[in-house]
């Protein structure tokens, strides 16, 4: 059999939870700590951080490193990375904490402990700066962007002790996978090669289409839907998995699919986060990456296929986990089938393209949805959800 890829910049996974009675040392030791509540999307990185998925990363990034990585797609010693991985408080909570100081960190949600840090560094950024570079716009209509710009002042760098993984595992069961568990069950599987397909949103057909394609040359596909927060309108992630099972159950071999979760906010960042999903699959396993239209995208802030070109912009050694690059698909009349704009000669008044937007108001308006767009088990689920949602609309309106 051959082996799986190596996890990013290292021979091993750095998973950075504490576990058994050094775990419990910790959680008392960080009672006595002073509080920082964390952001949502420092939440996500903090997990990743705990479970592998950011191998080789031991906490958050130094000035040195945050610039590197803006500038350069490349931490100061080298290590390829794309995207900032920081945590911010304000100046006041800065100004408490001496050099070589520890805190706890907490959940924003619940407060609840999620890993000690040693303070080994603070710093303020260019938040302009980092926008350009990671997300090519200033526009604080982009989500990434304004996330960025509403971080606190001063980013704090050093080593953490991860303690939770933040209920992941109590709220998705089997479902939350790390990246030591999907390793194993490639391993089990006799899988090596192995391609990830991304998902913030159900699979319809096109979606089906890309992971059978991937199939077709790797030994199966990983459904890797993100479970952390998304922008308002997206679907949440337990009915897009429901909507995800259904159609895995009747349209896939089994042997050849596996669906799992992980814990990331999205950020929205087009080209750079893509090449940040690869990574962080390369530790999980996968030795492909699925990289469609408009890969991790939002609005018209990135072309259509400018995260398959960033690929070609990295050296050739950055990552093992390689991009399977698609167009944009679509079900074909004239063809009589799913095809691609690379495999299908026909106009536009030959394809059925549905936007996000229409698919919403079908469904919301319980519409027909044509069955070349999506699977019947699928369209079950997203009218279900669209039904409570639309009713929860009613009774909030009648009550005022």
């Amino acid at each position: 059999m051959s082996p799986l890829v190596s996890p990013h910049g290292s021979p091993e996974l750095r998973a950075l939870l504490l576990e058994g009675a050094v775990l419990d040392a910790e959680r008392q030791r960080a009672q006595r700590l002073p509080q920082v509540r964390v952001s949502s999307r420092e939440r996500g990185d903090l997990i990743m951080l705990g479970i592998g998925g950011f191998t080789p990363l031991a906490g958050f990034m130094d000035e040195a490193n945050w610039r590197g990585v803006c500038d350069r797609m490349q931490m100061a010693d080298g290590l390829f990375w794309p995207i900032p991985i920081t945590l911010s408080v304000d100046e006041a909570t800065a100004a408490a904490i001496p050099p070589g100081g520890e805190i706890a960190l907490t959940d924003p949600d619940d407060g609840h402990l999620l890993a000690t840090m040693c303070v080994t560094e603070q710093y303020r950024i260019d938040k302009a700066h980092e926008c350009r570079a990671v997300y090519r716009t200033t526009d604080a209509a982009h989500p990434g962007v304004k996330m960025v710009l509403e971080q606190p002042a001063v980013n704090l760098a050093g080593p953490v002790k991860v303690l939770s993984q933040g209920g992941y595992p109590e709220k998705y069961g089997a479902l939350y996978m790390t990246p030591a568990q999907t390793r194993a069950l490639f391993r089990e599987k006799g899988w090596s090669r192995v391609a990830a397909f991304q998902t913030r949103n159900p699979m319809h057909r096109s979606h089906e289409y890309l992971a059978k394609c991937a199939i077709e040359v790797c030994d199966g596909v990983l459904v890797h839907s993100l479970l952390g927060a998304l922008k308002p309108g997206d679907i949440p992630a337990d009915v897009r998995t429901r909507a995800i099972a259904a159609l895995a159950k009747d349209y896939f071999v089994p042997s050849t699919i596996v669906q799992a979760g992980y814990p990331l906010d999205m950020r929205y960042a087009g080209p750079r986060e893509a090449l940040l999903h690869a990574l962080f699959r390369q530790n999980y396993g996968c030795s492909h990456q699925i990289v469609g239209r408009d890969h991790a995208g939002v609005g018209s802030y990135y072309g259509p296929f400018d995260a398959h070109r960033i690929f070609d912009e990295i050296p050739a050694d950055a990552l093992q986990t390689q991009p399977l690059r698609f167009d944009v698909t679509f079900w074909c009349y004239k063809c009589g089938g799913m095809a691609s704009g690379r495999t299908c000669p026909h106009t536009d008044a030959e394809r059925l393209q549905v936007s996000g937007t229409q698919l919403r108001k079908w469904l919301s308006e319980g519409q027909p949805v044509p069955a070349e767009f999506s699977r019947p088990e699928v369209l079950e689920v997203l009218r279900a959800y669209y039904a409570e949602l639309d009713a929860g609309a009613s009774a909030a309106a009648g009550s005022r």
